[in-house]
């Protein structure tokens, strides 16, 4: 299983992004977390099989209808931070 942490940037809060994220990272399988930041980005941390988190990733690209993503930062997670065993919203 690998994981990874995404930075969704662009008008992605106020708008149902991380319900919609939690529903597109059930849907693919993966366990993890969406949590708004201060900066007004959307951070989203999950885990899974390698083809899972490239969906993810396509999709959180896309975003909901009323979300306007302007780019996706990808970044390896390190071994040490716990993951959830459920996909969670922070």
């Amino acid at each position: 299983m690998a994981a990874m942490r995404f930075l969704v940037h662009g008008h992605v809060q106020g708008v149902g992004f991380r319900w919609w994220v939690w529903r597109q990272a059930t849907r693919l399988g993966l366990h993890g977390l969406a949590r708004n930041l201060r900066d007004g980005s959307v951070e989203v941390i999950a885990e899974g099989s390698d083809s899972s988190l490239a969906d993810l990733e396509r999709v959180l690209a896309q975003g909901p209808p009323a979300a306007q993503v302007e780019r996706v930062e990808k970044h390896n997670v390190p071994h040490e931070v716990p993951i959830p065993n459920g996909f969670d919203i922070k």
